[in-house]
């Protein structure tokens, strides 16, 4: 950018000296020029008064002499020609002539000598010439009365000193542009090296930073606001890292609370089981109020249990300790597994179970386990919200992923519930009354096995129409998913491609 702007410069300097330079030239010649035509008019009038042919033509060689002498200049050289215009009758009273070995053709044009012939008054004239040399020259034309014939005295200057200058001049520019460009490189070069460079360092140590390398600091040296700004960000450096170490130490205590607390309560709860089952088998010796006491107390026993194995699982997960059982499984056994142990359920809430699966590459290698975890939560919380609506689970696969959807027809759920429905304990609706679980960390667990095996779970939602949970997992341990074989919503009779992705 630079050198566009010193070189859009130098050519308006250089255009601008070359036209001061030819002006000022012009104007002095056509001064000289204008002087030595009043001097031949002069020369010939007085020739004429004094007497006739002879007195003419001697006075002619004089005159042009004198001509020479007063257009001459010392930084250029001149060239004359005298010469009748054209379409006059008689004979002429002056002998053309010019400078010896001066060739007019191509240098006077014919235009110039017809401005001459039909000038009206003595004014003069000029246009810009090239002698065969290559030399630029400035031709001046006036005209000249001798009686009743008319002539034009041509005065040619040769403008090669201006040339010469015109020359020096671009020269000295160039070479000033070039010293120019090289100084503003060397600026931006210092300005790189002492701002540009730090400022890449600082960006590089934010990078480490976010990676998580929290013990990184930007070198500090001297006292400007480079300096300034780095002792700043080490500054908040050092107090990011206080404020994660303080709060990750706080999250280890509360995952070890967590875990310690889960891992004392399963022996009482143990105890505690055994003594609930017994009272629950004994049930039927009970009274009335005593039995419904008992299987009060098994169902919130049982509850009490899978709360305590969720809060122990996601303590694994938060740990970092959950490793997966990598096995090629048959996801379509695993579907059939689960409809046949939640089959009673769904009958119980007039929901039916249907199963769509077109073929394809259905086996996997996945956490079985998990997988079928994942699926059981999925449908159980299908069933407790299909309002008696038949419930869809697909399973579909392509070459590199295998899908499970879970469709079903019930309330659904608002757009801004959609945020939520995978954070911990968090219900949609918590006044509703479920079979199925109820601890609030299914989903959050579930999504966590998911993006363990390095899958997806989508969800899609909307009130009144249902609810939709899509599983996307690769068929091959540690690949990466790009697309899922299955639009994210199913029915009974296939795929509802008009619905959106979650």
């Amino acid at each position: 950018m630079s050198a566009i702007a010193v070189t859009a410069i130098g050519a308006f300097m250089s255009y601008s000296i070359r036209g001061n330079l030819f002006d000022a030239r012009r104007a002095q010649l056509v001064q000289i020029s204008a002087a030595a035509a009043q001097l031949a008019q002069r020369s010939f009038d007085s020739a004429v008064q004094q007497g006739g042919t002879a007195e003419l033509e001697a006075a002619e060689y004089s005159t042009l002499q004198a001509v020479r002498d007063a257009a001459r200049t010392p930084d250029s050289g001149t060239d004359f020609l005298l010469e009748r215009s054209e379409g006059q009758d008689g004979r002429p009273l002056l002998v053309d002539a010019q400078e010896p070995g001066f060739v007019p053709n191509g240098v006077i044009t014919d235009d110039l000598r017809q401005r001459v012939a039909e000038s009206e008054d003595r004014r003069v004239f000029t246009q810009s010439a090239v002698y065969p040399d290559g030399t630029p020259a400035l031709v001046v034309a006036a005209p000249i009365e001798v009686q009743s014939d008319r002539y034009g005295l041509y005065l040619v200057y040769r403008l090669g000193d201006v040339e010469q200058s015109l020359a020096f001049a671009q020269r000295t520019l160039v070479v000033g542009s070039l010293l120019l460009v090289l100084l503003i490189g060397g600026v931006t070069f210092l300005v790189s090296r002492v701002v540009i460079a730090p400022v890449r360092v600082a960006a590089q140590t934010s990078e480490r930073l976010a990676a998580g390398e929290l013990d990184v600091r930007l070198p500090v040296s001297g006292e400007d606001d480079i300096a300034r700004l780095a002792r700043s960000f080490n500054r908040m450096a050092s107090s990011m890292q206080q404020q994660i170490t303080r709060l990750g130490t706080l999250s280890q205590v509360q995952q070890r609370f967590v875990s310690d607390v889960s891992h004392e309560l399963r022996t009482p709860l143990t105890t505690i089981r055994l003594a609930g089952d017994v009272l629950h088998g004994a049930r039927a010796d009970f009274a009335p109020t005593t039995a419904r006491t008992a299987e009060l107390l098994h169902d919130q026993i049982v509850r009490f249990e899978t709360l305590l194995a969720d809060l122990l699982e996601m303590s694994r997960f938060d740990a970092g300790a959950v490793e997966l059982d990598i096995e090629p499984t048959n996801l379509v056994r695993v579907v059939e597994d689960v409809v046949d142990a939640l089959g009673p359920l769904a009958a119980e809430h007039g929901s039916e179970l249907r199963v769509v699966a077109p073929g394809g590459y259905f086996e996997a290698e996945v956490d079985a386990r998990r997988v079928r975890r994942i699926l059981q939560n999925l449908v159980g919380n299908a069933i407790d919200h299909g309002e008696g609506q038949p419930i869809t689970i697909a399973i579909d696969s392509d070459a590199k992923a295998v899908a499970l959807a879970v469709r079903d027809h019930g309330v659904g759920m608002p757009q801004e519930a959609l945020e939520h429905v995978f954070e911990r304990f968090w219900r949609a609706d918590p006044s509703r009354q479920r079979r199925a679980g109820g601890t609030g960390l299914g989903l959050a667990i579930s999504s966590e096995d998911a993006a363990l095996h390095g899958g997806w779970l989508d969800v899609w939602s909307e009130p009144g129409r249902g609810s939709a949970f899509r599983l996307t997992l690769p068929r091959r341990a540690g690949d990466e998913l790009r697309s899922s074989p299955l639009p994210l919503a199913v029915t009974d009779t296939g795929l509802i491609t008009q619905v959106r992705d979650a």
